[in-house]
């Protein structure tokens, strides 16, 4: 049986950070795609969660972390 090509935009950051992740891992790009949809059909889904916060999620974070989380977006 052919292999299937699997082809897809990423921002070219992202692409070389997780393929940074992947060398330490032992791992190349279309292995940890191979890893990853493998997955997919083991559990029928995402192997992770995926969610959204709700409105008021941010608020049940204590205030120094939200003031840490706000100090790091202004700093230069």
């Amino acid at each position: 049986m052919r292999d299937a090509i699997v082809r897809a935009r990423v921002d070219p950051n992202l692409k070389l950070e997780a393929e940074a992740i992947f060398q330490e891992l032992g791992l190349n790009t279309a292995e940890a795609i191979r890893m990853f949809l493998a997955q997919v059909r083991l559990r029928r889904g995402l192997p992770f969660r995926v969610e959204t916060l709700a409105a008021n999620d941010d608020l049940l974070v204590n205030s120094s972390m939200r003031q840490a989380a706000l100090d790091s977006v202004f700093d230069d």
